[in-house]
Parts: C-alpha cells; sequence; structure tokens
C-alpha cells in the first residue's frame, strides 16, 4: 500500500508542477493540457485519479489565470483525450506517445474551434463560418499557429512528462508501474 502512496504523491506533485507552468509566459496554446490528460491516463493506478488530479491542477491553473467562455469545450477535450490515453497508452512507448500526443492536438483543434463557432458571434452559424474558424486556427498571427503551437506543445510536454517519469522509475524503483 505504501508504493501506491508514494507513487500517487509523486504523480499528484508531477501534474501540479505541470499545470502550474501555465502560469509561466509561454507562445499561445503552447501548454500542457492535452500532456497532462494523456500523462494521467497512462500513470495513475486509480484510473479516475489519472483524470480527476490533472483535473483538479488545471482548476488550480486557471483560478490564477482567469476563466472564459470557452472553458466547457477545453475540460470537455480534455476528458476525450484522458480517455484515448487509457486505451492507447496500455503500453508506454515513444511511438505511442508521440501518435496519441498528434492526436490528441487535432481532437483538442476541433473540438474547441468548434466551440467558438458554436457559442460565440465571432462566425457566422453556417458551414462557411465553421471553416473560417477552423482556418482561423490553422492561421499564422504574429508568427504563431493555435493548432501548430498546440502539436508543439503536447509533444514537447509528453515528452517532458513522459520521459522524467521513465527517469525518475529508473532512479526510484518505487515508482514502476505495477502491470
Amino acid at each position: 500500500m505504501k508504493r501506491i502512496q508514494i507513487r500517487t504523491a509523486s504523480l499528484t506533485a508531477i501534474v501540479l508542477l505541470t499545470a502550474l507552468s501555465r502560469l509561466l509566459p509561454h507562445p499561445y496554446n503552447f501548454t500542457p493540457i492535452a500532456a497532462l490528460a494523456l500523462f494521467g491516463a497512462a500513470t495513475f493506478e486509480r484510473k479516475s485519479l489519472g483524470l480527476i488530479v490533472p483535473l483538479a491542477a488545471m482548476l488550480l491553473s486557471d483560478v490564477l489565470i482567469g476563466f472564459h467562455s470557452g472553458m466547457g469545450a477545453v475540460y470537455g477535450s480534455f476528458t476525450v483525450i484522458w480517455a484515448l490515453g487509457l486505451v492507447f497508452l496500455r503500453k508506454i512507448t515513444v511511438p505511442r506517445v508521440a501518435g496519441v500526443s498528434i492526436l490528441s492536438s487535432l481532437l483538442f483543434y476541433l473540438i474547441t474551434n468548434f466551440a467558438v463557432w458554436y457559442g460565440s458571434s465571432f462566425y457566422p452559424q453556417t458551414p462557411q463560418g465553421l471553416l473560417a474558424s477552423y482556418a482561423a486556427g490553422l492561421a499564422f498571427y504574429n508568427g504563431q499557429s493555435f493548432f501548430l503551437n498546440g502539436v508543439l506543445g503536447d509533444l514537447t510536454f509528453s515528452g517532458l512528462l513522459f520521459g522524467s517519469y521513465y527517469l525518475l522509475q529508473r532512479q526510484f524503483p518505487v515508482l514502476k508501474l505495477a502491470r
């Protein structure tokens, strides 16, 4: 039982620190959101904690950053991405983490841009308006693209989370997953 408590406390600390990194200056949409969801799904032995802990950490950072009207879509995307992690990261390998990170970026982009189109007056409620919302997420503004930054952020943070945890497990065997 002690091993599980040490693992859970370690994972929770990693997730909290990563979520708080959202407070640091960063390129638009270069965030750890999808990586947190995937990491939680893949590493917590109690799968519900793999969703609850990262969501709570995000909520904590959102309290500090501020709330916005698209939060439902962001948290909904997070939950879908977590479910992808449950399915695709039963066995953690670099190609799987990279592939599901890219898929997560795509899903986050599709869900959140749909929500912007559907729930705001920025775009007309027409197929053309939806396409305009998606095009805006791909476009470069001030050298940045919402979608590309999301992909780069997801790959970077997934690499950092999974890679760091792999190294920690080698140093501290008590942290190893019991699969």
